[in-house]
């Protein structure tokens, strides 16, 4: 009998240890590059009854298709649906084809111009094709909001804007700014987020994804889910993608952008010409790896297989090994190696002008002692092999500006490398 007793113990204990590592391993990767959670013990709590009903987590996130294409910014969304669906959770991708014909007021300083149904629907045809090049479609949910919302007779509409104020609407950003400046907003933009925050009540959403920008129409679905009688929705919110600048967020208007559907090589390239932090940002939000083991590597082979990660996903393991080895045999002669032939230090007494400080070219290929005489200079600009970061140079009676605190690459011939550093 004490030796049943004994081992009913031990055994829901195992259970229990096990349970605690599942917890813990789905909230490590539900929360994975997050920037807010809300709230995050109610995410805990929520996870702990899915654990033990069995019950996946419904989790939302929602698309407006009014364009036709995505870039990596729109995956970061989409990539945390995958952890989702990795977990074993009901990833609900819904198209906001009604609410796109609103258009979303966020970060808009006028009212959007209204998109047809047409137009809104031939989007939506490409977000599919997209979509399932990182989601499972075998695990995911696609919804639209208009099976909700375009049977709506007025009275239901009515009734729904009762749930919401005209005061708390005009707490949000986009609209107190415009209101202060007495730029118009059009009454159908309030719609907006009673529309997405509904579209929560219609699915019972358990998590609801969006990006930083989309706080408020996320939280308008808790409140909604609320006066509907449902528990309300835990909240969790992603970062803006920085394009490849560094600095700005990914956006077409600002040509920082990687299509999901670029030209194989032109995607390779464009994740190779990222910087080392950023290619880190760019493995955490838009891939399960593992990120201690991507820092431990080389920094170089680290953005390689990232580019050739997101090559593969988006057109195939063929067009990203072909994507590499153009990439390679492109960039190979080109490239500067870590120790160069001769380091060149440039100080304020080198210039006779040093607030404007330059340098003929041929003094500055003198200075880098790797050529005999200014003969051999002028001939090899004049046959074009001298470059300077990667532009190459053929006057050999160029004069050049210096940028005080910059380095130059120069590379001259096929085999010589100097690095000149203006210190000032």
């Amino acid at each position: 009998m004490t030796e049943g007793v004994g081992k009913n113990r031990r055994d829901s204990f195992r259970t229990n240890l096990m349970s605690d590592r599942e917890l813990k391993r789905q909230l490590d990767l539900m929360t994975r590059g997050t920037v807010e959670v809300i709230q995050e013990r109610e995410l805990e709590d929520r996870l702990k009854l899915s654990l033990k009903e069995g019950r996946p987590l419904r989790v939302k996130a929602g698309f407006d298709p009014t364009a036709p294409d995505l870039h990596l910014g729109h995956i970061v969304l989409i990539q945390k649906l995958r952890h989702f669906q990795e977990l074993g959770h009901e990833a609900i991708f819904l198209i906001g084809d009604f609410t796109g014909m609103i258009g979303d007021p966020t970060g808009v300083s006028e009212t959007r111009k209204v998109l047809s149904k047409e137009q809104v629907l031939a989007n939506a045809k490409t977000y599919e094709r997209q979509i399932f090049k990182t989601l499972d479609p075998k695990k995911t949910r696609v919804e639209f909001n208009s099976r909700w919302m375009q049977d709506m007779r007025a009275q239901d509409v009515i009734e729904l804007c009762s749930h919401y104020n005209l005061a708390r609407m005009l707490e949000r950003d986009d609209f107190s700014k415009r209101y202060r400046e007495q730029k118009p907003i059009g009454v159908h933009e309030f719609l907006y987020p009673l529309v997405q925050g509904y579209d929560s009540v219609a699915l019972e959403a358990d998590v609801e994804l969006g990006g930083t920008d989309q706080t408020f129409n996320l939280l308008v679905g808790r409140d909604l889910q609320r006066n509907w009688g449902q528990v309300p929705q835990v909240v969790i919110t992603m970062p803006l993608l920085e394009g490849t600048d560094g600095v700005r967020k990914m956006s077409k208007s600002f040509g920082n952008f990687i299509a999901l559907e670029d030209e194989p090589s032109d995607m390779f390239g464009k994740i190779m010409s990222i910087s080392d932090d950023l290619m880190f940002r760019y493995y955490e939000l838009l891939t399960s790896e593992d990120l201690d083991a991507v820092k431990q590597r080389h920094p170089k082979e680290a953005k390689l297989d990232l580019a050739g990660a997101m090559v593969t996903r988006y057109h195939g393991e063929e067009a990203a090994r072909q994507a590499k080895e153009d990439f390679e045999q492109k960039f190979r002669k080109r490239e500067f190696p870590e120790q160069p032939d001769a380091t060149v230090m440039l100080a304020a007494a080198d210039f006779s002008d040093p607030d404007n400080p330059s340098i003929g070219l041929v003094d500055l290929l003198m200075r880098t002692g790797l050529l005999p005489s200014k003969a051999e200079a002028r001939r090899l600009i004049a046959q074009g092999a001298v470059t300077i970061n990667q532009e190459r140079c053929q006057d050999g009676n160029a004069v050049l500006p210096l940028q005080p605190n910059k380095s130059y690459q120069i590379k001259i011939g096929k085999r010589k490398y100097a690095l000149v550093q203006v210190r000032m």
